[in-house]
């Protein structure tokens, strides 16, 4: 493709993920999978584009405000090219000529859109703090009040992109050898500095061409997800309760750590995903040890109301904001593609009443998101150990087994100190029984 025609395209994009009501990512999926014809580099340097303006969308709406234009897509990219890329007035009506594939030519007012910014820069100091760190309004007060000074450097961290990290499958191979078989397939990667499962990738990585993947000898999971997993402590024989599963990433991590030896029941409202699970199961060579229970249908939340004191850890990975992966999902800082967070602390303290009585006597309940915000994190564990003083909270030395914790009673990672996704788990033991002696 032409230079020009991978502008158009991104505006177009851009048009459209603005418009669509599903997340970015998906909206990207669609528009591609329908234009077999975009090679790969194209593609590449197009969605890289989208993905870098949709991560300066707070900085480019005050430019553009700035400089009186009204903000639409193609607006958008124009003020990128002047912003971000360099691009002057010459250059940018080169490449809108109208051509085939190409943007229609400049009008006069987006002349003087990008003779108003020349010599501009994205990030200049003129720009308000919040609007420079792209912090979305709704959240401003409660992301100020928990970082305090650092803040604006907490939020800095996550206007790039997230790397890409990788969970070994130690019950197939350890990290060590998994470095070596990527290597061989040209795909360098560190271990990761607290995940001991963990490996980053460094660069771009194609690992479905990678033996290793293909087998089933490691996922793709972020080192905080992996943290999650890690800090349950699950042990070879355990009984297991996965309840918000999803597509699988934990419940395979806690069973390559079981070693393959126990019960994990998978558990989501969302059937579909985890019947997406089953082949990642199977692949990772753990699926005789899982079973799975959609929410969605009636015998198994009949089931799960039977289950009283019956597994050695409950994990609650509750639906959450997902403010803390707005590296990787950029536009979920400024749309909302499901509850509000009034209707979703709602769901998080039901789903810890409902989870809780299935944990045995000295079992563990853990309650994690990827949400950075102490109304869905510290403020549901503090509400529920007030109302429930037969769990308490196991601080965090206590259940990390190699002595490098982070310094919390919970587990609570960002991108600026951990350079992970920004998750939260609390890990709860039950100390006391709810069931009468004479039923024990």
């Amino acid at each position: 493709m032409l230079p020009s025609a991978r502008v158009q395209t991104a505006i177009d994009l851009l048009e459209k993920t603005g418009a669509s009501r599903i997340p970015m990512d998906s909206t990207i999926g669609d528009y591609m999978r329908h234009r077999k014809y975009i090679g790969s580099k194209d593609r590449a340097s197009i969605v890289e584009r989208v993905y870098a303006i949709e991560r300066a969308r707070a900085r480019l709406g005050w430019w553009l405000g700035h400089a009186g234009a009204p903000d639409t897509a193609r607006n958008r990219m124009m003020a990128w090219l002047v912003l971000a890329e360099g691009e002057g007035l010459n250059a940018i009506d080169k490449l809108c000529d109208g051509s085939k594939y190409a943007p229609e030519p400049l009008q006069d007012d987006e002349k003087v859109l990008i003779e108003r910014l020349s010599g501009k820069k994205l990030d200049s100091e003129a720009v308000p703090e919040s609007e420079r760190v792209e912090c979305p309004p709704q959240w401003e007060s409660r992301l100020r009040d928990f970082f305090g000074k650092d803040f604006k450097i907490e939020m800095t961290a996550m206007l790039g992109t997230a790397p890409l990290d990788l969970r070994v499958n130690t019950r197939l191979i350890d990290r060590e050898s998994a470095m070596r078989a990527l290597a061989v397939d040209g795909i360098k990667t560190d271990p990761t500095g607290l995940s001991p499962w963990g490996l980053r990738c460094r660069g771009k990585a194609y690992l479905s061409e990678s033996k290793v993947f293909r087998d089933g000898m490691i996922e793709i999971q972020d080192e905080g997800s992996q943290l999650i997993a890690y800090v349950a402590g699950v042990q070879p024989g355990m009984q297991v309760l996965d309840y918000c599963a999803g597509a699988g990433g934990k419940t395979l991590a806690l069973a390559a750590a079981m070693k393959n030896k126990g019960r994990i029941v998978a558990m989501d409202i969302a059937e579909g995903r985890l019947e997406k699970a089953r082949p990642r199961f199977r692949r990772a060579g753990v699926a005789d040890i899982i079973e799975v229970r959609a929410l969605s249908d009636e015998k198994n939340r009949k089931w799960l109301r039977r289950q009283k004191e019956s597994f050695d850890l409950v994990l609650a990975d509750v639906p959450c904001s997902g403010t803390g992966t707005w590296r990787r999902n950029p536009d979920m800082r400024w749309r909302n593609y499901g509850p509000g967070l009034d209707e979703l602390l709602e769901t998080q303290a039901d789903i810890l009443e409902r989870v809780a009585r299935a944990v045995k006597l000295g079992g563990r309940l853990v309650y994690a998101t990827c949400s950075l915000l102490p109304d869905e994190n510290e403020r549901q564990i503090e509400t529920f150990l007030a109302a429930h003083p037969e769990f308490e909270l196991l601080p965090l030395d206590q259940v990390w087994e190699d002595g490098q914790a982070p310094s919390t009673p919970c587990l609570r990672l960002t991108p600026y100190r951990h350079d992970t996704d920004g998750f939260f788990a609390a890990v709860l033991v039950r100390t006391k029984s709810a069931i009468p002696q004479n039923n024990v």
